[in-house]
Parts: structure tokens; sequence; C-alpha cells
């Protein structure tokens, strides 16, 4: 999975990092800054002057640096201070919208070279990070922790709607009464928790050390959210040779509108819609069958290759499913009970 460059950055100038220590230290003696996160051949050639240090970094190296006007160059980590007061020599055609000296620097080394620049105000009493072609100024944590609080409780609701609605589906399943637009419904519910999820792990990375109880209660809202997707998707997306990793990555790049729309999400996850959002569908049993836990993956796999679907899993006897299946029968025995057992508690749980 490809890691954003910009909250890669983050990360590294989150609260209890050194970086972020010395940051501050920076602001707090009312100077300014411009450091460079990187000190390959690209940074070297728009240098001028200063002096080579190579030394360990440190919070108190950095802020006394910054006493000087010049540049500090970084080792891409942050781990080393490789340059002090150094002129940086940008190409001045490259477009910018600031209006500061430092700003307009950090924005143009950003956008011509793959490194990361961070320019520290000493008027304003912000640090902006700039990353290609994107800025970021860094915010406080109580400022971070209120949008992630908000965030929390929006994506508790709706993970409780989820999971209403996976009960929901779980009945129409063991009745074979499944239509398009219940699977639907379910896809746009997992794709927008999941991408509120991924917005407030963005929040969790910028706050650093001071993110850890958002995350505890991030990770219990978004648990399973990815697998449930993936078994929706084994369940009823056509087999038309795209494995279920690759069409869940062709909804996952979906912009937001485009979830939201029917017709969008239905195509991305290869639903046979030819005939309406309201035609019928069954499943092949991938879900259900995963939620009973003493039925082994290799006994899951057996039986629903040989029946194909959930109503002719559902519908079929102890000893078919034995002689077809080739399970032994107490374990179909036991995916019986355990059909049984999750039609039960999916009527429970939407009340």
């Amino acid at each position: 999975m490809t890691v954003d460059p910009l909250l890669r950055v983050l990360a590294t100038v989150a609260p209890g990092t050194p970086l972020r220590e010395g940051l501050d230290r920076i602001l707090q003696a009312n100077k300014g800054a411009l450091i460079v996160l990187g000190d390959g051949p690209e940074v070297l050639n728009i240098c001028s002057g200063g002096f080579l240090l190579d030394a360990a970094f440190s919070p108190q190296r950095i802020s006394e640096l910054a006493k000087m006007d010049g540049a500090i160059i970084l080792a891409p980590e942050a781990g080393r201070i490789a340059r002090a007061n150094v002129h940086l020599v940008p190409d001045p055609r490259i477009p910018t919208d600031e209006t500061g000296t430092r700003h307009r620097t950090a924005e143009r080394i950003a956008r011509s070279i793959d490194v990361a620049v961070i320019a520290v105000s000493e008027g304003q009493r912000v640090i902006t990070v700039y990353s290609q072609d994107r800025k970021h100024r860094l915010r406080s944590s109580g400022s971070l922790l209120d949008r992630a609080n908000q965030a929390l409780q929006t994506l508790g609701r709706l993970r409780d709607r989820l999971d209403r609605q996976a009960a929901e589906l779980t009945t129409l399943e063991v009745e074979d009464v499944v239509t398009i637009t219940e699977v639907i419904d379910v896809l746009q519910s997992v794709e927008t928790v999941d991408r509120i999820g991924s917005d407030i792990e963005a929040l969790i990375i910028e706050l650093g050390v001071d993110g850890r109880l958002v995350r505890l209660q991030l990770e219990e809202l978004v648990q399973d959210v990815r697998n449930l997707r993936a078994l929706l998707l084994s369940d009823y997306s056509a087999t038309d040779g795209t494995t279920v990793d690759q069409v869940a990555k062709e909804i996952e790049e979906l912009e937001l509108d485009q979830v939201t729309d029917d017709m969008n999400i239905a195509e991305a996850a290869r639903l046979p819609h030819g005939d309406g959002m309201r035609s019928p569908i069954s499943p092949r049993g991938h879900r259900l069958l995963s939620q009973i836990p003493w039925a082994s993956e290799y006994a899951r796999e057996r039986i629903i290759s040989a029946f194909g679907t959930l109503s002719a899993i559902i519908d079929s006897s102890v000893d078919a499913m034995t002689a077809q299946a080739g399970i032994s029968r107490s374990e179909a025995e036991a995916v019986k009970e355990g059909i049984r057992r999750v039609s039960e508690a999916s009527l429970l749980r939407q009340v």
C-alpha cells in the first residue's frame, strides 16, 4: 500500500518526535526557519554557501542553528543535520502563491524536487509543511483532538447503521430474497465508514503521541470493515476473471460522490444489474459461513464449491453436504447448526 508522502512527513513532525520538539523550540525563541528534509544531490544542486555539519540531530541543535539566517538541511528521516546556514536557490520560474521569501522558497523547492520542506514563520508563529504540490499548516493538538472526536462520533453512528444493515442482509440471505439494492446499501456504508476511518487515521498521524486514545477508538470502530467488503464481493461480484482484491481497489478509487451513486458502485463491484437494482441476487455464502467460528476454512470452501449458492447450502441435508462437499458428518452438522444460530443472532441485532 502506497503511503501518502504528506502523511509520512506529518508523522516526522508530529508531537512527541524530536523534530517537532525542535520546531516548537524555534517558535518559543521567536525565530523562523527553513528546513529541507533531504540531503541528496538534487538538494545540493540548489544550495549555495553555508557549512557542512554532518551531526546527529537534536532539538537543541536545530533551534540554535535557526538563529542564523540560512536554511537547514536534514537527512530525509531527520536523524542527522547535514548542512546549516545554506542559501537555497530554486528555479524562480516555478509558480508559487506564497508572499514571504521563506515560504516562496519552500513551495518552489517542494514542487521541483521530491523532498519535503518546512517553513517556520517568525511573524505568524505557524509551521507549514510543503510536499510536492501540497502545503499543510500544522495545527495544535487541541484543535486536532476536537476534530478527531467529532469524526469519531459520526463514525460511531455510521458503524451502528452498518451493523444493522449487515444483520438485515443476513436475514434476507437466509430467506433468499436479497436484491441488488440491499447489497449496494451495505457496500456504500462500508465505503463511508472506511473513508471516514482513513480521515481520522490522518489526524492520528498528525497528533503523534497525543493520538493514542483516538487510535484505540478508531480500531474498534473500523474493525473487520475491509474484511466485510471482501466477503460481500466474494458473495455477489460476477466471476469475470477479476479478483476480489482488484474489484476492491477499483471501489476504493471511486470518489465519494461516485460511491453514493448506485449505478457507479454496482458497476465497480461487478454486480449484475442489467435487469434493474431491484432484481434478485443470491449470495454464494462466504459471508454467512465466515460467521461460524467452528467451521474450518477448508470446510466452508468445499461447501460453497459444491453447492454454489447459500440457498442451496441451507436446503441441503447433512447427508447431502457430507457426500457432495466431502466433509465429515460432524462438520456438516456444525455448519447447519451454525447457520441457524447466525440467522437467530441477526434477527436479535435488528431489534
